[in-house]
């Protein structure tokens, strides 16, 4: 079972983390988290996209696939 994190992570985290972990991404995910941070989302929506993102880097090619798949359906339904 997956460990939630209790906090909550307001959109100045989620936009640092993704800016340290921008250079990891997918080019064409890009635009897409551009667009993403001009809307107010809810406080799952910015917890989730926080842990997708977090040690990005330093995942695996199998769990960055995983997590591509997450952060595209995400910002992609927003």
């Amino acid at each position: 079972m997956e460990n939630k994190c209790k906090l909550n992570h307001p959109v100045e985290d989620v936009r640092n983390k993704y800016e340290s972990q921008k250079e990891y991404l997918p080019l064409d995910m890009i635009s897409s988290f551009e667009a993403f941070f001009t809307h107010e989302h809810t406080q799952d929506i910015l917890n989730d996209v926080f842990h997708l993102l977090k040690k990005y880097d330093l995942s695996s090619e199998e769990e960055r696939e995983q997590r591509n798949k997450r952060l595209y359906m995400v910002l992609h339904n927003v």
